[in-house]
């Protein structure tokens, strides 16, 4: 598990990083996301020993980590840093065995990777020569071809067409069943609601929200509760700390104020008909990143 603890980062008068505390556990998927400029590159390159913490620490399997440490993790950075005019194949051998995997197995996993990313028949052609979403799918494969214990990742999923991303994700998921633990951040909320086990919500250089994502937006839904019955529901803005925010044919969504309004709602439901469904209104991903970020 990588752990860090109240880490505070400034790069002079600002405060880049306000005591974030977050955890990757091993098999486990963390979706980390804000706003540009919140902080997340920040926390990924202090997560990596790239760039050291004013104060806090990082530990990782309950240890600080070393060079030898850091060599096991993968990072791929948002900024594109492979050679555009070195050949696929020639430059994931090459980092592979800066990563310490010898000669014999290196060529392979670059190969397997560059197939499994739908590019096996370009382990020749310059990087250069790619498009941008290949390119990045290359990026992708730089970050595993070393077989990671723990994968860093900025933004993996931005230029890639759908199949790209389901090919991505695959390894991902193949990698956290593995016991890796991946934290990637993501403008693509959909995506990582779809992929992540926990979620971290970053926001001005602090954490504003951490957990799993299902858990976190259920602790939000407030009092929004939507109601869908049998039969006209025009008479919903008469009942007692009940307001009416949306309407539509057997549909309503309505705000609750004080003790027992939502109960007075469903009871007057019932009285008058046949409810099919009543409940809480659940936030999307977006909805809570826009809330808690404000």
């Amino acid at each position: 598990m990588l752990v860090l603890d109240s880490i505070t980062r400034r790069f002079g008068g600002r405060l880049a990083l306000d005591a974030v505390s977050l955890a990757v556990p091993d098999g486990r998927m963390v979706g980390f996301v804000g706003a540009n400029g919140a902080g997340k590159t920040t926390t990924m390159r202090i997560a990596l020993g790239v760039l050291a913490p004013d104060s806090g620490t990082v530990t990782f399997r309950g240890r600080v980590p070393d060079l030898a440490v850091h060599r096991r993790f993968g990072y791929m950075p948002e900024e594109r840093g492979l050679y555009p005019k070195g050949r696929l194949l020639e430059q994931l051998v090459f980092l592979a065995r800066l990563h310490g995997v010898d000669r014999g197995a290196a060529a392979p996993r670059a190969k397997d990777l560059l197939e499994r990313l739908g590019l096996g028949e370009r382990t020749q052609d310059k990087l250069e020569s790619l498009s941008l979403g290949n390119q990045q799918r290359v990026q992708v494969a730089a970050a595993l071809v070393h077989d990671p214990e723990l994968l860093v990742l900025d933004e993996p999923f931005s230029g890639l067409d759908p199949l790209a991303v389901d090919a991505m994700a695959d390894l991902l998921r193949e990698r956290v069943r593995a016991g890796v633990g991946v934290l990637f951040s993501s403008h693509q909320l959909d995506l990582v609601d779809r992929l992540c086990d926990e979620l971290v919500i970053l926001a001005g250089g602090r954490v504003v929200a951490a957990g799993e994502p299902e858990e976190l937006r259920r602790g939000r839904s407030g009092s929004r509760y939507a109601l869908a019955a049998n039969g006209p529901l025009d008479w919903v803005g008469d009942v007692p700390g009940v307001r009416l925010v949306e309407s539509s044919p057997g549909r309503v969504v309505v705000e609750v104020e004080g003790s027992g309004a939502d109960q007075r709602l469903l009871a007057e439901a019932l009285h008058r008909g046949s409810v099919r469904s009543f409940g809480p209104v659940v936030p999307s991903l977006s909805d809570l990143f826009s809330e808690v970020s404000r």
